[in-house]
């Protein structure tokens, strides 16, 4: 029975057991694919992006968990601004925006509006980003998540910029700056003061911008840390500066600009900032047009930022350089530079007004689905709701089957136990009466038999039939001594522990030594009589057994009680003997017939010259 319950108990362990290691594997799986996803897309690892989206899907379809259709569709709109198609990323960003929404994901849902916000003002829809920048100040507040944060009041900032709300976006890259201190992400901290800087020069506060571009430029170690923060300062400061320029310190500075320029141009390459190499040749290029009068120098580095902004899609750029080259070219061609841009500005515009209209469209739909699934979402809660439901009774069901088999084990176990204690109690109830049978046949043999044999050896005496006589005395000495062996010992007037010192005392010689340990140990009134006069006969048997045949000098007797049983170990070192081939006398058999009714057991070791040692073992309860 035992055996079934720890089987149970082992399988209901196994079972959790394996569905929490399933949980943390999965769980493992899933944090793996998600950074596997981010340090793809840094790396502009399409392909790979492309992969590690549909494993995300798989997950998804094995697990059920919302999280990972939200970062499916996280990654699709990554993957859609890598390929520039920004319609599509601003779409699957709403996707996951509304999953993460749907789940209570506040740190999702504020992380997707920023990223919505970033799209809608890379398409110039500055009041679209303001919106979605403040929703995600809602979501993002409440739970500090400082870190984005710091971007979101940054991304207000330019905006308030755009919307030419200067003094608003001051604010907004503050309050980005008060939230830096607490993320102290450096990288963050050169960006907001470079806005603050371009924020001072477009109100023409040129002291106060370049004061901003040389503390950005003096932080420690950014030119090797933050290589891209640097090239930026660098080139900022050197635009102004070199406006600030006079015809003659142009002369004079122009290597000193120049060399700036090349070396901002020479860390965007080696970094692979290409969207900023168009600009960096364009500065280049209005240096050499508009101060150095280098009209060649001046087209190679404008046709240069025209392929670089025709390459990464930087309209603006791609417009500035048609527009320059324009200026440096001949009459013919400059008509053709010019009428590129004012096709590709007319294309520009349809488009940004399309995207603009585009957003507008998803985001409206969006809202409008929103509000449209509001009752489905509270059936789909009450579904959820049915279904957790549902698990909790299955579990229960399950914890009742197995409380219910525990419970059964443990009947049947309580039942066995019983029925063996009872079997215990009957066999202890047959020994006494067997014990008080023995008694009333050794009352009858000394008060009846052995009297009645002494009246006949004394008329027998009296007739001078003395041989008889002295023959009928050794009868009546030995129905006398009969009647000794069969009488019951009695615990009740001298203790066990009395008894058996008593029992020692009466064998003990000087060339016959006893010893007796534990007894002391051991609380003898709470062991049960009939166990302790088996004890007792067990001893004087084997004190018998050693005096008559053993020619023993010493004797070691040893009690002990442990794990519910009362053990005897009786040894001596007399002559020993072979116990395959020595059969037992009737003494010992009727001690081990004693001993099975109480379901103990009688050992005895020995060899030829090596002493006698004999063990008991009795059971206390059962």
């Amino acid at each position: 029975m035992n055996k079934i319950i720890t089987y149970i108990f082992t399988l209901t362990s196994f079972f959790v057991y394996t569905q929490q290691k399933q949980e943390v594997f999965t769980q493992n799986t899933k944090a793996i694919l998600i950074e596997n996803g981010r340090q793809a897309y840094f790396k502009k690892d399409t392909v790979s992006l492309n992969k590690i989206t549909d494993e995300v899907f798989s997950l998804y379809i094995k697990t059920k968990d919302s999280s990972l259709l939200a970062k499916f569709y996280h990654f699709k709109a990554l993957q859609n601004k890598l390929s520039y198609t920004n319609d599509s990323a601003f779409f699957y960003y709403h996707k996951s925006k509304n999953i993460s929404k749907f789940t209570k994901d506040s740190l999702n849902v504020g992380r997707r509006l920023l990223s919505i916000a970033n799209l809608q003002r890379g398409a110039n829809d500055f009041l679209g980003s303001e919106i979605s920048s403040i929703e995600a100040l809602v979501y993002l507040e409440p739970i500090e998540a400082y870190n984005y944060l710091e971007n979101i009041y940054n991304n207000l900032g330019l905006v308030s910029k755009e919307l030419n709300q200067i003094q608003e976006a001051i604010n907004y890259h503050n309050n980005a700056l008060e939230i830096n201190k607490k993320t102290k992400n450096k990288k963050n901290y050169l960006f907001i003061i470079n806005n603050l800087g371009l924020l001072y020069q477009k109100q023409n506060f040129e002291k106060k911008a370049i004061e901003y571009f040389k503390k950005g430029l003096g932080f420690n170690s950014i030119k090797s840390k933050y290589p891209e923060n640097y090239a930026l300062l660098l080139e900022n400061l050197t635009l102004i500066e070199s406006n600030k320029s006079s015809k003659r310190d142009i002369l004079s500075t122009s290597n000193n600009f120049l060399s700036r320029f090349f070396e901002v141009l020479s860390i965007r390459k080696k970094e692979n900032i290409l969207q900023s190499v168009s600009t960096t040749h364009l500065n280049i290029s209005n240096y050499y047009y508009r101060d150095l009068n280098q009209k060649e120098k001046a087209r190679h580095h404008a046709n240069e930022a025209l392929k670089y902004a025709k390459e990464t899609h930087n309209n603006k750029r791609w417009l500035d350089a048609l527009e320059l080259l324009s200026d440096l070219s001949t009459e013919k061609q400059s008509k053709q530079y010019l009428q590129e841009y004012i096709q590709l500005n007319d294309s520009l515009i349809q488009k940004e007004r399309q995207l603009k209209n585009q957003f507008a469209k998803i985001r409206y739909e969006t809202d409008k689905k929103e509000k449209e699934n509001g009752l489905l979402k509270t059936e789909n809660e009450k579904i959820e709701a049915e279904v957790t439901y549902q698990k909790q009774q299955t579990t229960i069901g399950w914890l009742l089957f197995i409380v219910s088999l525990l419970a059964l084990g443990s009947s049947i176990l309580f039942f066995l136990v019983r029925r063996r204690r009872l079997i215990y109690q009957n066999q202890l109830q047959k020994a006494q009466a067997r014990e008080k049978e023995r008694q009333q046949i050794a009352k009858s043999l000394h008060d009846e038999v052995a009297g009645d044999l002494r009246l006949l050896h004394q008329k027998l005496q009296k007739s001078q039939l003395l041989e008889e006589a002295q023959k009928l005395n050794e009868v009546k000495d030995n129905v006398r001594n009969l009647s000794h062996k069969l009488s019951s010992v009695s615990f009740k007037k001298v203790s066990f522990k009395d008894q058996v010192i008593n029992l020692v005392s009466d064998y003990f010689e000087p060339n016959f030594r006893i010893i007796v340990t534990g007894i002391n140990d051991q609380e003898w009134q709470e062991i049960n009589t009939s166990i302790k006069r088996l004890l007792y006969l067990s001893i004087r048997e084997s004190i018998q057994n050693c005096k008559k045949y053993a020619q023993a000098s010493k004797m070691t007797i040893h009690f002990s009680i442990h794990k519910k049983n009362v053990f005897l170990s009786i040894e001596d070192n007399g002559i020993g003997f072979d116990t395959n081939t020595t059969k037992k006398g009737i003494g010992l058999q009727n001690l081990e017939e004693r001993l099975e009714e109480l379901n103990g057991t009688l050992t005895i070791e020995s060899e030829p010259n090596n002493g006698t040692k004999t063990y008991i073992q009795i059971p206390i309860n059962a």
